[in-house]
């Protein structure tokens, strides 16, 4: 019994929980490393983003005998180039907007108010299980509005640790692209050439999937967010570049992106002219067969091979345990894992005609 593969499975799969709970009971142990951890996750997946956006042109500039670090200062040149325009012509008008937004907030919740009561003094129809839930959404309405000032202030406060993170991403940035070259080698220094030229391809398919994904995610998203941003400017609605920028954010998240985008686009259509909301829908619809048929194919392609299925079923679940983290890197990390996988399987796979050669002998 000792030699059943299934047996020697269930105690492998034994001793991993054991492993777990040991962990678990011994937290104040991995507690200092876990802080750690999470202090230098943020300045590390934001350079890693950059590293995947920047790596392109760095070896470009170097094909043109660019010197390396001359290569990247030129990256980092580009790169305040870039926040110089966007800083100049996008912010002021997207802060005019979000002001004339919030000024105009609490005339949408007076009519939303407006509305409810007419429906409750008109609406006699309604089972009374809705009519309390109305009454009680009517009553407690400031309530949700000052919740929600909380949850604002709380983000801001959030947001300023992140930007403190955030200014060590050019550190990491740097030192990534200057010597990201020269860790496989160094890892690869110590182990025999047949492990080493199996280590080389495992993390060259990991480059891969995350270059594909990395730059292939972030351009569809800014096309996805031109496209809003004209459709929205042909139909003539309110706070465009606003809306289209929120739209360019959450299409990062795969698959619930898009239908977090349309939401504050209909609230905004319908306190404007309710008609308007059938005139988003369709811009929103358009754009996203735009991107689903003819961007995203031609950008990403198959680099992923992910099952739309696949993509619903992590994306729910890594939202209900890791929240908004969890949606933004369940799929790449999935991808990550899937690679590995996949590697180690082929690696496997090539060992068998030898294993059977050897047996028979």
């Amino acid at each position: 019994m000792f030699e059943k593969r299934w047996f020697q499975t269930l105690v492998a799969f034994i001793l991993v929980f054991l492993l777990i709970l040991l962990i678990s009971y011994a937290d104040f142990v991995f507690e200092p490393i876990r802080d750690y951890l999470i202090a230098v996750a943020v300045p590390f997946v934001g350079a890693g983003v950059l590293y995947y956006l920047t790596k392109p042109v760095v070896s470009l500039l170097e094909k043109f005998k660019f010197p390396k670090i001359l290569a990247i200062i030129s990256v980092f040149l580009l790169i305040l180039f870039v926040l110089y325009l966007f800083t100049v012509f996008i912010v002021p008008v997207a802060q005019s907007q979000i002001e004339k937004l919030i000024d105009n907030t609490p005339k949408m919740v007076d009519t939303v108010q407006d509305i409810i009561i007419y429906w409750q003094s008109d609406q006699n129809i309604l089972p009374a299980q809705v009519e309390s839930t109305i009454e009680n959404l009517t009553n407690n309405l400031q309530t949700y509005i000052e919740g929600l000032t909380t949850f604002i202030f709380d983000f801001v406060g959030q947001l300023f640790g992140f930007l403190f993170a955030v200014v060590l991403v050019p550190f990491f940035l740097f030192f990534m692209l200057k010597d990201g070259e020269k860790f496989v080698p160094f890892i690869t220094q110590f182990m025999s050439h047949n492990k080493s030229e199996s280590f080389r391809r495992l993390m060259g398919n990991i480059n891969h999937t995350l270059t594909a994904y990395i730059q292939g995610q972030l351009i569809v998203s800014f096309c996805v967010g031109v496209l809003l941003y004209i459709g929205y400017q042909i139909i003539g609605l309110d706070y465009v570049l606003t809306l289209s920028l929120f739209a360019m954010l959450t299409n990062i998240i795969p698959f619930i992106g898009p239908f977090l985008a349309v939401i504050p686009a209909v609230l905004v259509a319908f306190f404007q002219d309710p008609f308007m909301v059938v005139y988003v829908l369709i811009v929103m619809v358009a754009a996203q067969q735009l991107e689903g048929n003819l961007i995203s194919p031609n950008i990403m392609g198959k680099a992923l091979e992910l099952h739309p299925l696949t993509i619903i079923t992590l994306v729910l679940s890594a939202g209900s345990i890791a929240g908004f983290l969890g949606l933004l890197f369940v799929i790449p990390a999935y991808a990550v894992i899937k690679t590995i996988i996949s590697h180690f399987y082929h690696e496997w796979k090539k060992k068998q005609p030898a294993d059977e050669q050897d047996l028979i002998h």
